[in-house]
């Protein structure tokens, strides 16, 4: 198993940057082949003060090794997603990998 989480900041001065790009995680990242499990999701607001609430979105994945996320940064709708909504929709994100 190959989980890839990134947690997305939106551009404040972009008023709909959540909803396209969640929007925009459905229609480009969802169907390429290879992925386990598709999660995508807000913030969900906590009480708790070890709970990191300065980000919009999260994306969860889950590929069956390594090579198969590998496989998935390269595909070509993921690459039109990180032009066509990441790009314009985000001021940054954090990527975390794990096996």
């Amino acid at each position: 198993m190959f989980s890839h989480v990134v947690i997305f900041w939106t551009r404040p001065e972009i008023t709909d940057s959540t909803e396209q790009l969640l929007a925009g995680a459905e229609k480009y990242l969802r169907p390429i082949p290879g992925v386990l499990s598709f999660h995508v999701g807000r913030m969900s607001p906590s009480d708790r003060p070890v709970v990191d609430q300065s980000y919009q979105v999260a994306l969860n994945l889950v590929f069956p090794s390594k090579a198969a996320e590998k496989e998935y940064q390269v595909h070509p709708l993921h690459l039109e997603f990180i032009e066509k909504v990441f790009k314009p929709c985000c001021a940054k994100a954090v990527v975390y990998d794990f096996e």
